[in-house]
């Protein structure tokens, strides 16, 4: 007997052989214990229906035997056939949605019908496909979570959505506590938020591309750095075996040329103490005649001898006896002192700049700085300089808070004081800096050269109005002034204003703050000098700024 005959004589419910078939009304076929089970789970709803074509019956079916089948079905087994599950099923695990047509060992569910609130197996959901009343259903994946779309107060579909409350409803729920609410189908907020999730994912896709893009470039910089901090290393190790190659010929020509210096003079000594000890040898040989002449008795004799020995030789010039003793070499060893007193100067002045343009390497992330705390990183704590306010300015001990007063009568005309109400910070700064000014009334907040002119001319001694600064006037309008140029800037900014200063990338940005940071203004220009920090006020009496103390 085919597959097929068997199919014909198995229950559709239990995919197994009929056992004590019965036939309902419809003509279809199935086990007397699976169609009472089926039609026991409908009996709330006093409506039963043919699990194949969904015909419904009112009132439930009486169930009778069909003995012709169950013969058939008897011979069948006598014969040694069984029903077999099609290969293309599979029993469900526990992960799995179980069919709930099926009894003993369930099915694998390949569709749940959103209208019919059950799973189906590939043999029980052929019904869907081939009858035309299953047109309407919906079919979507397996889910265990079907009974979530029934109202658990009304026991009906939630085909509805409530917007006030965010929550699916029932038609019951709508006409009873939502009745005044604003609602929908659920199908219809479905298709809004459809799109809107739409838009969300372009908008997710095209982040992502932004990042892969990041991630690319950081990439090529990681590159980069490591490149250029191999080259640097390279290059230094060059430099320094340069400087010590240099440093160790210097030494040795010092050496040779001592050495050569030491022959020359030891030669010299050696030559002077020959004719000396000659000298010596030839004097006391004179010394002897004379001797032996002054004990000759012969007149004549003595007179004629006399006359040779008593003539002066030449003498050898004697050294020089000093006050203080030679210093020889001495001399050499205070100049290579001197030297290296000058080189050691050096590196302990511009070694920290060294180390400074390591610890400051220009690259991607400083410009990518959004939140005050990253800002911190940079913080660089100022004092302001007295000796540049005006006099009519009073610092407050710490020297971070400045106060404007009416000015004496004697004006501190000192060169590096401003005439007006401005002042610069003690420290200078290169690298990378932030800082904060907070103020009360009105304030100038500017960087500048220390070579920025303290009296003459508008133009030449007011921040802002020359080429050696850069200020944000708040009064309290914003407005960037350089070099007499003004820029002015939209909206006002809080009492607080960071600073932010790369001073080797020539970057100037001025940010108000509060909970976040906004960007007021950014200058992009190229620094020729260290920068201090400049402060000017704009009344005379009780307007005051301070340098905050960054944390």
């Amino acid at each position: 007997m085919s597959q097929l005959d068997l199919e014909t004589f198995s229950c559709s419910v239990c995919l197994d052989l009929l056992k004590d078939p019965v036939t309902i009304p419809c003509g279809h076929s199935y086990c007397m214990s699976c169609i009472n089970t089926h039609w026991d789970k409908e009996d709330e709803k006093n409506l039963h229906s043919c699990p194949q074509c969904r015909r419904t019956f009112i009132p439930r079916p009486v169930l009778v035997k069909n003995t012709m089948l169950a013969d058939l079905v008897e011979q069948l087994k006598k014969s040694g056939h069984q029903a077999a599950p099609d290969p293309d099923h599979c029993y469900a695990g526990p992960e799995d949605v179980a069919c709930d047509f099926c009894t003993g060992r369930k099915l694998k569910a390949v569709k749940s019908c959103l209208v019919c609130l059950i799973s189906y197996c590939e043999k029980h959901l052929q019904p869907h496909y081939e009858f035309p009343a299953f047109e309407k259903h919906k079919l979507v994946d397996p889910s265990k979570k079907l009974q979530e779309n029934i109202c658990s107060r009304h026991n009906e579909m939630m085909k509805i959505f409530c917007r006030t409350d965010q929550q699916s409803i029932c038609y019951l729920c709508f006409m009873d506590e939502h009745k005044d609410h604003d609602t929908v189908s659920a199908a219809a907020e479905r298709t809004e938020r459809q799109r809107e999730l739409e838009v969300s994912r372009l908008n997710i896709q095209q982040r992502i591309q932004d990042r892969e893009k990041g991630v690319k470039l950081l990439q090529q910089e990681e590159e980069k750095i490591n490149l250029s901090a191999d080259k640097a290393v390279e290059d230094n190790e060059k430099i320094f075996s340069q400087l010590i190659r240099l440093i160790e010929e210097r030494s040795s020509g010092v050496k040779q040329q001592v050495r050569s210096q030491q022959r020359a003079e030891v030669s010299r000594v050696k030559d002077l103490q020959e004719k000396l000890q000659q000298e010596i040898s030839e004097l006391k040989r004179s010394d002897a005649e004379l001797q032996e002449l002054s004990h000759t008795e012969d007149l004549n004799q003595f007179l004629q001898r006399h006359s040779s020995l008593s003539k002066p030789r030449e003498s050898t010039q004697l050294p020089s006896v000093k006050i203080r003793p030679p210093s020889y070499f001495e001399d050499v060893t205070v100049s290579v002192s001197q030297v290296r007193d000058k080189l050691q100067e050096l590196l302990k002045d511009k070694w920290p700049e060294v180390l400074r343009t390591v610890t400051e390497v220009d690259g991607l992330l400083p410009q990518q700085l959004r939140t005050r705390e990253e800002f911190l990183q940079y913080a660089y704590q100022m004092t302001l300089d007295p000796n540049t306010s005006n006099s009519g300015m009073v610092l407050s001990e710490k020297r971070r808070k400045v106060t404007a007063r009416l000015p004496s009568l004697q004006v501190d005309k000192s060169p590096g004081r401003f005439t007006s109400y401005q002042i610069l910070s003690r420290e200078s700064m290169t690298g990378r800096c932030y800082w904060e000014v907070q103020w009360d009334a009105r304030v100038t907040i500017a960087v500048a050269y220390q070579d920025m002119r303290r009296s003459g001319m508008k133009k030449e001694c007011t921040f802002g109005h020359n080429d050696k600064s850069w200020a944000l006037y708040c009064l309290p309008d914003c407005e960037f002034r350089h070099n007499d140029t003004r820029t002015p800037i939209e909206g006002k900014s809080s009492h607080k204003v960071g600073v932010f200063l790369d001073h080797t990338a020539g970057v100037l940005c001025f940010y108000s703050v509060g909970e976040t940071v906004t960007l007021l203004h950014r200058v992009q220009t190229t620094f020729t000098q260290p920068l201090h920090a400049g402060i000017a006020l704009h009344y005379y009496r009780g307007d005051n700024a301070t340098l905050c103390e960054l944390q």
